[in-house]
């Protein structure tokens, strides 16, 4: 529930707290923040701090440079005290803030204005989508300088307990801090690979979770920092190792009713849901390129690890991009299993969003449900079920960004072109690199 500028004052006293973050999202989403003592918060929430936008990675121009911070008061949390120190120094608190040109108006290259662009469309519609995230991360030791190494804390596997589980204690303190910051934690355990973890928290409206996934990443690297660790969410850090991914879970709601659910339709579904997976389906090729940003991201998205590599839909197995849930009435939703947890949580809604309602107004039909391991096909078998492959690299993805023009609509010419643009680079970049395998591999044979 929302807060006034007066209440969020009288909280900032009462709890004594004495720095206040403004905090927002660069276009990669790099988490930013101004931070202002107790003497400027009242001009920090009436939305007056101004910052250098050129500073920050695909903003502005140098010439063009100066940004408000907007604060969104229903943002507002004190953060927890990490340690003793810490709470010396006085409390900190946070409010996300949307990013604002010195005239007020809304900046466009905003992720968050972004998304909440296409929250209006949907409304305009009269729907409104919701979204359940499953973000899954790699607690690693750090060597004797504190640097982060590759060396998992633990060598346990999927709902492991301890002591083989070495990450259950650190999993229930990040759990205390989310709950204490408002959160409702849905279940909490060892994933696949040896010290990887999965905390799922309830989902909500998108905004909502687009700001919740940034909080969540917050927390859980700062409390594996108090316990000496490094916690990671790159996709695929170690070779050998399943990948981390960010399964969301979506729906769209209609005057108060899943508008997903059909109680006569074919699965269950309604005309809504199906021609929403169609759109997804439809831009898969372009989406990757935001739901799976890096190139480490492909080293995911390979078979034999439950992560998708052609765009497809099922009602049971896990190998298609996108799975429908056994449940149905309120609970029916679309999982879809392609983003990993590096992408921007605003643009990544903000596209699944848009793809799913050029689906439904272009009534597209998604292929039937594919119920086989979809990694054991054939190539011939996969045309005849309409299987597309999925991007295999990030230049791939890149390339099918730039030409889907409904995806570049809806995240803005400022965002498409600043993005593809960094992307490109670092694929330039990465492919010009002599990599390390390429030395083992040929140095001595060729």
């Amino acid at each position: 529930m929302s807060m006034t500028k007066s209440e969020i004052l009288a909280r900032l006293t009462s709890g004594d707290v004495r720095f206040l973050r403004l905090q927002f999202t660069d276009i990669l989403g790099f988490v930013k923040n101004v931070e202002v003592p107790a003497s400027q918060f009242e001009k920090a929430l009436a939305g007056e701090i101004m910052f250098d936008g050129s500073s920050i990675e695909g903003f502005t121009r140098i010439e063009e440079s100066d940004m408000l911070l907007k604060p969104d008061f229903s943002t507002f949390l004190v953060l927890p005290t990490f340690s003793e120190v810490e709470g010396q120094r006085g409390r900190v608190a946070r409010v996300i803030c949307d990013v604002a040109l010195p005239g007020g108006e809304p900046f466009e290259g905003d992720p968050r204005f972004v998304l909440r662009r296409q929250i209006e469309r949907a409304k305009q519609a009269g729907f409104e989508m919701f979204a359940g995230p499953e973000p899954e991360f790699f607690l690693f030791e750090r060597d004797a300088a504190g640097r982060p190494t590759t060396i998992t804390n633990d060598h346990a596997g999927y709902f492991d307990l301890a002591p083989i589980d070495r990450g259950e204690r650190l999993r229930r303190e990040i759990t205390n801090v989310l709950v204490g910051l408002g959160f409702e934690i849905e279940a909490a355990h060892h994933e696949v690979a040896p010290g990887q973890h999965e905390i799922d928290f309830r989902y909500t409206d998108a905004l909502r979770t687009a700001d919740n996934i940034c909080t969540f990443k917050f927390v859980v690297k700062r409390v594996a920092l108090e316990y000496g660790l490094h916690a990671s969410f790159m996709p695929k850090p170690v070779g050998r190792l399943a990948g981390s991914g960010m399964h969301v879970h979506l729906s769209l709601f209609k005057d108060g009713r899943n508008a997903f659910y059909e109680e006569g339709g074919e699965h269950g579904l309604s005309d809504v849901a199906m021609r929403f997976i169609g759109g997804l389906l439809e831009h898969a090729p372009g989406l990757c390129a935001i739901t799976n940003p890096l190139v480490n991201s492909y080293k995911r998205l390979v078979p034999g690890f439950e992560a998708p590599t052609t765009a497809a839909w099922s009602t049971s197995n896990r190998s298609a991009m996108i799975r429908v849930p056994a449940k149905r009435g309120v609970s029916t939703r679309a999982e879809l299993r392609l983003p990993d947890p590096a992408c921007n949580p605003y643009l990544a809604l903000a596209a699944m969003l848009a793809a799913g309602l050029h689906g439904i107004e272009e009534q597209t039909e998604p292929p039937p449900p594919i119920q086989r391991n979809i990694y054991k096909m054939t190539v011939r078998e996969r045309r005849a079920h309409r299987i597309r492959n999925l991007p295999a690299n990030l230049g791939e993805a890149v390339e099918e960004l730039e030409k889907d023009e409904v995806l570049r609509a809806a995240l803005g010419e400022h965002v498409v072109d600043h993005f593809i643009a960094a992307k490109r680079a670092e694929w330039n970049a990465y492919s010009a690199e002599v990599h390390p395998w390429e030395v083992e591999r040929y140095l001595g044979e060729v």
